[in-house]
Parts: C-alpha cells; sequence; structure tokens
C-alpha cells in the first residue's frame, strides 16, 4: 500500500499540476478560477475589468475577426488592429500590378479612401452564460451517442426559441470540456469592415517562410481595418452614409513597452487544442499522421516555391496560398519534434496509469471509466489506416491541387440539379459568379499540373492506405495511363476546368446541356471515381470510429474531473472567446543557446538581403534606421523594438490577439508561437512554449516614421503606465486611463538620435 501511495504522488507531480501560464480560460470565470493567481504574476486589474457584462470592460475592445483571426478596437473610431497575415486576403484582393499593396503597402489618407471588404465581418461578444442544465436536459447514461447528441439537438433548438435577445443579437452555443458542459455566446456583428492600413510584405511578412514560427523574429506582421457602424451605431450593411463605429471600450497604448518579467495576458479566439488526447493518439499523430501530412505539402510547396521566383505575377497569385500550405506545414514538423522532445506521450502514459490506479480503487468509479483506455487502444488501432486514408484524401484532393474547389462546386450544381432540377440548378449557379472570379483571378494551370503529377503519384503509393491507392492505380489501368505524368497532360490538355470562360459557357448552357458536359469533363469523372471509393469504403467507416472516439473523449474528460477533483482544468479551445496570461521571457530551445525575449530593428538589418522576396528591407526604413529617426517609440537605450516573446498559451485563432500589459494598455501584438513549442496545442510545457508578438512602439514607428501616417496616431490614446503618465496628440483634452482614472497630457519629446552601435 505504502508503495501505491508514493507511486501516486509522483504520478500526480508529473502529470496533473497545472503550470503558470497554461490554459486558455473563460473569461467569466476568472473570478473564480484565476484572478488570484493573475494578480500574483502582477496583474494590476480585476477581473470585472477583464469581463463585465455591466460596464465596459478589456472584452468590448476584443473582436472576432472574420471568423478566422482576432482583432481589437485601439481608437474611438472603430480602428482595429490585426496581424498583416489575418488582414492578407483582403490585401491582395485590392492588389493590382498597377496598385501593388502588398509590395508597396497602403495608407488611407482619410476615410473616404479606406476600402471596403465584402464578406468581412467584426464580431463582439456581448456576453457569455452557461446553459449545461438546459443543454443536457433529458440526457442520460444510459442513451447511445446517437441519442444524446438528439436530446442535445433538441435542447439547443428549444433554447434558442425560447432565449430573448437584443436588436442585432444572435445565439450562439458551443460546447466544453468534450460535451460535459455547454456555454452560450450572445453576438453582435458589424459586416461594414474597412481596409485602413498595411506595410509593405517586407515589413508585414519580413521572413516569410524561412522565419515562420522561429525566434528570433523580426516581422512588424500588423494591419489596419476600422468598423463602420449604421445610424445609432448599429450594424448596417455597407453604405457611404456608414459612420466610423464608436466602441464600449478601446485599448490605450502603452510607450513604455515590456521588460522581461512584465505580465502580459492575451485576449482573443483561440482555434482548437486537444490538450487531454490519449496517449494512444499522441502516438500515432507522431507516427503516422504528421508524417503523412508533412510528406504531402512539402511536394506542393517546392513546385509553388520554384514558381514563385521565377516573376513578380506568380508571386502576388500565389502568395497567399503559399503561406496558407506552409503555415501548417512547419507547425507540423515543429509540433512532432516538440512532443518527442518534451516526452509528452511519457507524461499521457503516466497521467493515465495515475487515472487508472485511481479508478480501479473505486468501485463506482470503475464501473463509469474503468473500460475507457482500454477501448482508446483499441479504437485508436482500428481508426490508424482510415484517419490516414482520410488525411491523404484530403490534403491530395482537397487541398493542394487547386482545380479540385472548382470541381467542388461543379459537383455542387449537378447534386442540385439532381435534387431540384432547374430550379436549384439556377439557384446554385448565382452563388458561384463570387467564388470563380476569386479563383481564376490567382489561379495558374501550368502550376497546379506540376502538383497534380506529383501528389496523384503519391496517392497511388500511400503505404498504410491500400484502399486510397488502389483506387488511383485502378483509375490508370482503365484508361490506359501509363502513369502519373501522362494523366497530368490528358487531363489537363481536354477538362474545361482550367479555363474560366470555358466553365461559365458551359454553366450559361441549359441545365441538361450543362450537366452533361460537366459529368463528362475528364477531370470530373477523375474526382468523382475517386471520391466515390473515398466515400464508400473510408469516409463513412472513419465518421463512426471517430464519432465512438468522441464519445470516450467526453467520458474521459469527465472522468478526469472527477477522480482529480482539486485540479483546475481548462476546457480545450474551440474558437470561443478565451483569456491566457503569461510573462515576457525568454527560453533555452536546446543545450548551449538560450534566447533572449527581445528583438530590435537592428536585427532586421542584420538579416537584410537586397532583392531577396523573404528578407529585403525598404529603403526607408534603412533611412530612418541608419539616422536612428526613431521618433518617441523608442527605448531609453535609443534602440527601436520590433518583436517579443512570453509564455502564453496560444493557438491558431489567437493570431491578431492584443497583448495586454497589467495596466490594461496594449503593448503588443500576438502573431506566432516559436517552432519549439508548436506542441502547445497537444503538451503545453512552460520551459520552451513561447508566443511571439509585435512591440506596439513598431506598430506605431512604421505607421508614423514609416508610413507618414500619423493621422491615425493621433486617434489612438497613448499612455505611460510605468510613471502614470499619458500621451495623446490631440490639444486641450484630458485623457481617461482605461477604467477612468484621469491623467495630465504631457507633450511628447523626441529622443535625440543615438549613433548605430552594432549588435543587438
Amino acid at each position: 500500500m505504502t508503495n501505491k501511495i508514493l507511486l501516486v504522488i509522483f504520478l500526480l507531480s508529473t502529470t496533473c499540476t497545472l503550470r503558470a501560464g497554461e490554459g486558455m480560460w473563460l473569461p467569466q470565470l476568472l473570478k473564480a478560477l484565476n484572478e488570484g493567481e493573475m494578480q500574483t504574476m502582477g496583474m494590476k486589474l480585476t477581473a470585472e475589468q477583464v469581463y463585465s457584462v455591466n460596464q465596459g470592460s478589456l472584452k468590448d475592445a476584443i473582436v472576432h475577426f472574420g471568423g478566422f483571426c482576432t482583432s481589437e478596437v485601439i481608437s474611438d473610431q472603430g480602428l482595429l488592429l490585426t496581424n498583416h497575415h489575418c488582414g492578407y486576403g483582403q490585401i491582395q484582393s485590392h492588389t493590382t500590378l498597377e496598385k501593388n499593396y502588398l509590395k508597396n503597402g497602403f495608407w488611407a489618407k482619410n476615410f473616404q479612401e479606406e476600402l471596403t471588404n465584402p464578406g468581412l465581418f467584426a464580431r463582439f461578444i456581448v456576453r457569455i452564460d452557461d446553459v449545461t442544465a438546459a443543454m443536457l436536459a433529458g440526457v442520460t447514461d444510459k442513451m447511445s451517442t446517437k441519442e444524446r447528441q438528439s436530446q442535445v439537438d433538441k435542447n439547443m433548438a428549444t433554447l434558442k426559441e425560447n432565449k430573448k435577445l437584443g436588436p442585432f443579437e444572435e445565439l450562439m452555443i458551443r460546447p466544453f470540456y468534450h460535451g460535459n458542459q455547454y456555454f452560450s455566446f450572445t453576438t453582435v456583428t458589424y459586416n461594414d469592415v474597412r481596409l485602413v492600413g498595411a506595410p509593405p510584405e517586407s515589413i508585414g511578412k519580413f521572413g516569410a517562410d524561412t522565419d515562420n514560427w522561429e525566434w528570433p523574429r523580426h516581422t512588424g506582421d500588423f494591419s489596419l481595418f476600422r468598423i463602420y457602424a449604421g445610424p445609432n451605431n448599429e450594424p448596417a450593411e455597407y453604405s457611404e452614409k456608414n459612420k466610423p463605429y464608436a466602441p464600449k471600450h478601446f485599448l490605450p497604448i502603452s510607450l513604455d513597452g515590456v521588460q522581461e518579467g512584465d505580465f502580459t495576458l492575451i485576449f482573443g479566439f483561440p482555434g482548437r487544442t486537444n490538450q487531454y488526447l490519449p496517449g494512444v493518439a499522441v502516438q500515432q499523430l507522431i507516427e503516422t499522421v504528421n508524417p503523412a501530412r508533412i510528406e504531402i505539402r512539402d511536394a506542393a510547396l517546392k513546385i509553388l516555391d520554384a514558381e514563385m521566383r521565377k516573376d513578380e505575377k506568380t508571386k502576388i497569385q500565389y502568395a497567399s496560398k503559399f503561406a496558407r500550405v506552409a503555415n501548417y506545414w512547419k507547425k507540423w514538423i515543429g509540433e512532432n519534434q516538440g512532443l518527442i522532445a518534451t516526452n509528452a506521450l511519457a507524461k499521457k502514459t503516466n497521467l493515465e496509469k495515475e487515472f487508472q490506479i485511481e479508478v480501479d480503487a473505486n468501485p463506482a468509479l470503475k464501473a463509469k471509466y474503468g473500460d475507457i483506455l482500454p477501448q482508446f487502444k483499441e479504437k485508436y488501432k482500428i481508426l490508424e489506416p482510415y484517419v490516414l486514408s482520410t488525411n491523404y484524401y484530403n490534403e491530395i484532393m482537397g487541398r493542394n491541387i487547386e482545380a479540385m474547389r472548382i470541381i467542388t462546386y461543379l459537383r455542387r450544381l449537378s447534386d442540385a440539379y439532381d435534387k431540384n432540377g432547374k430550379e436549384g440548378f439556377d439557384k446554385y449557379k448565382e452563388r458561384l459568379a463570387g467564388p470563380m472570379e476569386n479563383f481564376y483571378k490567382n489561379y495558374s494551370p501550368k502550376i497546379d499540373q506540376q502538383v497534380f503529377a506529383r501528389l496523384t503519384k503519391m496517392y497511388g503509393n500511400a503505404d498504410g492506405a491500400k484502399e486510397i491507392a488502389a483506387s488511383m492505380q485502378n483509375y490508370l489501368m482503365a484508361n490506359r495511363i501509363r502513369n502519373y505524368d501522362q494523366l497530368a497532360e490528358e487531363v489537363f490538355a481536354k477538362s474545361m476546368v482550367l479555363d474560366k470562360s470555358k466553365v461559365l459557357e458551359t454553366i450559361s448552357q441549359s441545365p441538361e446541356e450543362a450537366i452533361k458536359k460537366i459529368k463528362n469533363d475528364p477531370l470530373f469523372k477523375m474526382a468523382t471515381k475517386i471520391s466515390e471509393v473515398y466515400q464508400e469504403k473510408i469516409a463513412g467507416r472513419y465518421r463512426e470510429i471517430n464519432g465512438a472516439i468522441a464519445d470516450l473523449q467526453r467520458r474521459y474528460m469527465a472522468g478526469l474531473m472527477e477522480v482529480f477533483p482539486n485540479e483546475r482544468f481548462w476546457p480545450d479551445a474551440n474558437s470561443t472567446m478565451r483569456v491566457t496570461y503569461g510573462k515576457v521571457q525568454g527560453y533555452q530551445p536546446r543545450d548551449g543557446i538560450t534566447y533572449n525575449p527581445l528583438t530590435t530593428l537592428d536585427g532586421v538589418i542584420a538579416k537584410y538581403q537586397p532583392g531577396d522576396y523573404e528578407f529585403d528591407v525598404p529603403k526607408k526604413l534603412l533611412e530612418l534606421n541608419a539616422s536612428r529617426d526613431y521618433g518617441n517609440y523608442a527605448t531609453a537605450e535609443g534602440k527601436m523594438p520590433v518583436c517579443f516573446l512570453g509564455s502564453n498559451h496560444t493557438t491558431g485563432g489567437n493570431s491578431g490577439s492584443p497583448a495586454i500589459d497589467a495596466h490594461g494598455n496594449l503593448v503588443g501584438l500576438n502573431f506566432d508561437r516559436v517552432w519549439e513549442g508548436t506542441m502547445s496545442d497537444i503538451n503545453y510545457d512552460p520551459s520552451i512554449c513561447r508566443n511571439i508578438m509585435v512591440d506596439a512602439r513598431y506598430i506605431l514607428f512604421i505607421i508614423d516614421k514609416y508610413a507618414g501616417a500619423g493621422h491615425l496616431v493621433k486617434e489612438m490614446k497613448l499612455v505611460h503606465p510605468r510613471t502614470a503618465q499619458s500621451v495623446k496628440k490631440k490639444p486641450k483634452k484630458i485623457l481617461q486611463e482605461p477604467f477612468g482614472k484621469q491623467e495630465q497630457k504631457l507633450k511628447p519629446k523626441e529622443k535625440k538620435a543615438i549613433p548605430y552601435r552594432g549588435g543587438e
């Protein structure tokens, strides 16, 4: 018995202790769960100042940007700050060879010059409520997974139907703790969001893919947008009569910057984490899933990179696509290495051992949870060929061969006709105009043919995914095609899909003629055949096994919280509003290497490679650095800060999240994680998990001194929290601290130029 107790104590000390900086917390629960710890770490605010329903708080300045990133309001005129890569699609959509906003940047001189972005929205959270009791009413442990979900769906419909909402409010309900708890989010969405400013990609994307996920980092990854509102500051579709939105709260910007050890708070909408996966799932990810995904994207990226380096037009067309593909390719590589380096599998195994010990010692717990871990092992073994096949299918047929996107549109058009005849055909055809235009604007059949040939060969030789590999091989044999190069040549020579005018001509014909021609298209026929095999032999079984695993995961999560009642468990990210907190902190990625948490403009100059699309530097930035003309934005030592590190727990969706100091002021803009710590989605480790932020002073410097857009800085509220002094460039106006403290306005003082001394 003594040995068992010692084992329990050891395992608990290595598996269950929540580490400072870990977790993505619901803001309305900070008072109960986190306020004390946050204040111990240096926060000067109260939980009520972070999240409040009854008065303006930090949460009222935080925006879900387009549903895929975070942004924040930084002026009383609805000015939004987010990442350059978050606004990249919008910047690219306004870019032409004549007006190359990607290469040269864009800065609106006034409201009239700000550019509209159809489809882009800014969503605010009004309030968050626990609706678990209502959502799980009538749900019992004896229900099957399907029965349980059916009851939950009915409860959700009833809850939404009975919920009283204000004007323009909507209700969103999401599961937490893998379906053991539910929260509702009351939201208000603004659909008129305009591009205000963006640095050239030589600043906003400096380092590009080479530096992506890396430290030290020197990227000015920011862009500016503005929310516009209709009458009474309410949401409205685009209109020239709309006015800049007046926020409930906006973030002041600190000119004092950060120092190592400073408290940092990240507020945003993290996308997805899987912190409570069992060990068998982590092992499958490391050994099977990630290697396959990495290999596929690596092959596609090599082709794109070679073509982009040949001419400027191709670079513009494929810049955004390349970045999307490369982002997770590099992330998966770092994730695998990080999981191995931090012994993630051993940590999971230790937790499961302790869980099983506690469960086996208690008959009631054993009856509820005793079968979970053995079933995990069994289900993941069955899942392996199906998850591998699904990743091959999704990566190759769904993501990296571009023409397949048009095939998807045409298949939906065909399905609409089969189900609803001419009416269905005409209705869906109307929706295709925009997507078609956007696709062909940035499409090269020549490049896509190379990707097609390379990836279909990988599909036909997929180890461990025999069904899909056989489907590709059988297609070649049935059509007497010798190899994948020949397949690519024949398909791309004969398919109408590669030519916008031919596709538009086809769908303009009568539905009967159009569908006949579509179904006889060689690329459509090939894709349809491959898809039929996948749907028939893989998809259904994959969903079935995954459903069983999801139900096990729900029970396992409930079990962890019941078996370890004194531990704090944070809910996995699911694109809902969260708070994470940490400190400005460097790290040691490998033996003998220690990274400082701060970088400066000197590092940009050290990386400068004239003419290189990743490391070129604009002439004006070189001149500003040479003269040390940093304005009011340099450090006391005369350095121009660029980026800094924090121990905050972040993931995709936190791009554009504000880095907020102890007083509630903006000090930086989150945009990345370090490569060694990308496994934080699965296994947060405080030793190497770091988030990367642009220093707010660098953002101000680029807007003001580089771009000459000082009128935008004048909108903002600049403060000196370390000395309790504030600065703003509007005369005769008393400034308000975020939560009501009045301070005297000081006149900005220009810093003297400091001679260049080299190094960082």
